[in-house]
């Protein structure tokens, strides 16, 4: 038996079948256009999402041996999406996660005095990157696609609500507890969207999708619509918690980082909501079929990989960004070079969007490998910072995902750096999996987490060495020269 996996990222939508040994059968890829209409925003067009999702399915359901049993969905976070309830035409691009806009809206209702009430609701902050704020530009600035939705033609949902849509042929209009949890409109306490909130938002709650279980039949495709296939949507979640849910993650305290454009860092706090005073955010992992809620605390590092690119396209210091690994081995450490990658401002746990990059200690003998070394040592800083917060010390184990978890001089910077082993796993594309896993349990291709947890295989494990202490210093003084806050 095999699951089909839909990855519905930020700039492509990846496709995997996978075995219910594990295993990644096929895949297919397609990327999709970025929109930037002015400094500071990002859209996507949802159709453009709908058709690349389409494409990839095509791809690797060729490359496939037999017919998948069901189809599992995770996502972008966070980005707002608009689509006729009747048609499934959206009226306008999507504003994507990324997209900064908000910034002013934010600020108003931060200065009104609403931050405590909502982070008390929702675990999160005022900041651009929720949907909500998304949602309340829209409703100022495009009355005619917000008139839609106040009339009740049309919907309002993230990536997975859209895509779930375009499915079933409209059939379903439903989200899950991992993606309501990141819009600033559900309350973690009561597990459903919060009048009060959706009020201070001015987003009308019948325009909102139901909110399911992350597994189990949540709909159904349509085959008119997909490719000829009637199967159970039986698994859905946000891109972050896949990943935890991908690397097995299923005890408290267990913790793992995708490193990717940024890096997100969860740990599992099982049913207990944890809350942080150290700016991490607290979001629903998964809910089971019966009910049952599991948490997690984030941590949210917005520029990781993104900075190697920058070497690579900004400064053409690299080819290409695995070139990074072998130059930076070329030096024994950064020659007291620091690099404060903060290109879109500082996220987690410092959050402060109005940092800038900085380079410091740079000498006559400074050379571009010195400077791809505290790039690579910027990324296991930044991710030292967040753990320590997060475990209130290092963790046990840190589970390892993402693009630049294949450069082993990273890993190893990042091990020394905890102090703690970081494993990583064969399978590193664990967003994808997480999907499949929680679609094969839906639709009982596998009976539970401990079956799940015997596919999990290792590729590597980095021990820690010896901690570098004193860079570490220069990192958080540098971050301090970075930082707009007093």
């Amino acid at each position: 038996m095999s699951v089909l996996a839909i990855d519905a990222g930020t700039t492509g939508v990846t496709a995997l079948v996978v075995t219910d040994d594990g295993r990644i059968e096929s895949r297919g890829y397609q990327e999709f256009a970025q929109h930037f209409p002015e400094p500071g925003w990002v859209e996507h067009n949802p159709e453009e999402i709908w058709q690349a999702a389409l494409s990839a399915c095509a791809v690797a359901l060729r490359g496939a041996t037999s017919a998948p049993v069901c189809v599992g969905i995770t996502n972008q976070r966070e980005t707002a999406v608009l689509w006729d309830r009747r048609t499934l035409a959206a009226p306008r691009r999507a504003i994507v996660w990324q997209d900064r806009r908000t910034a002013g809206i934010c600020g108003r209702l931060r200065e009104q005095g609403h931050e405590p009430r909502v982070s008390e609701l929702t675990g999160l902050r005022l900041d651009p990157y929720f949907t909500a704020s998304k949602l309340a530009w829209l409703a100022e600035h495009d009355p005619r696609a917000w008139a839609g939705v106040t009339g009740g033609d049309v919907v309002i949902g993230t990536v997975d609500s859209y895509l779930i849509a375009r499915l079933t042929g409209g059939a379903r209009h439903v989200t899950d507890p991992s993606n309501a949890s990141r819009t600033l409109l559900y309350g973690l306490a009561s597990g459903g969207w919060e009048p009060e909130l959706c009020e201070l938002f001015g987003v009308p709650e019948a325009a909102l999708p139901e909110i399911v279980p992350n597994y189990g039949e949540l709909g159904r495709t349509d085959p008119g619509a997909f490719l000829g296939l009637d199967l159970p949507i039986s698994g859905v979640a946000g891109d972050q918690q896949a990943a935890l849910f991908g690397q097995t993650c299923f005890a408290v305290g267990d913790v793992k980082c995708t490193y990717g454009t940024g890096s997100f860092i969860l740990t599992n706090t099982g049913g207990e909501i944890v809350r942080s005073a150290a700016g991490l955010l607290t979001t629903v992992a998964w809910q089971t079929p019966s009910g049952e809620l599991t948490y997690a605390l984030e941590g949210s590092i917005f520029v990781t990989g993104a900075a190697v690119q920058w070497l690579r396209d900004g400064l053409g210091l690299i080819g290409t960004a695995p070139e990074s690994e072998a130059l930076a081995r070329t030096v024994p450490d950064s020659g007291g070079v620091v690099f404060v990658p903060a290109l879109t401002g500082l996220g987690a746990p410092h959050w402060d969007p109005e940092a800038r990059g900085l380079i410091t200690g740079i000498t006559r003998g400074t050379t571009r490998a010195h400077l791809v070394r505290a790039t690579l040592e910027a990324i296991a800083f930044e991710v030292r910072d967040v753990v320590e917060v997060m475990t209130g010390g290092s963790a046990p184990v840190l589970k390892a995902d993402g693009g630049a978890s294949a450069n082993d001089l990273l890993m190893q910077l990042q091990a020394d750096q905890l102090g703690a082993v970081v494993e990583r796993p064969m399978i590193q594309e664990t967003t994808a999996l997480g999907a499949a896993f929680l679609a094969g349990l839906g639709a009982g291709v596998w009976d539970s987490a401990d079956e799940l947890r015997k596919t999990w295989r290792l590729d590597r494990r980095f021990e820690p060495g010896e901690r570098d202490d004193a860079g570490y210093r220069r990192w958080r003084a540098a971050v301090r020269l970075a930082s707009t806050h007093d």
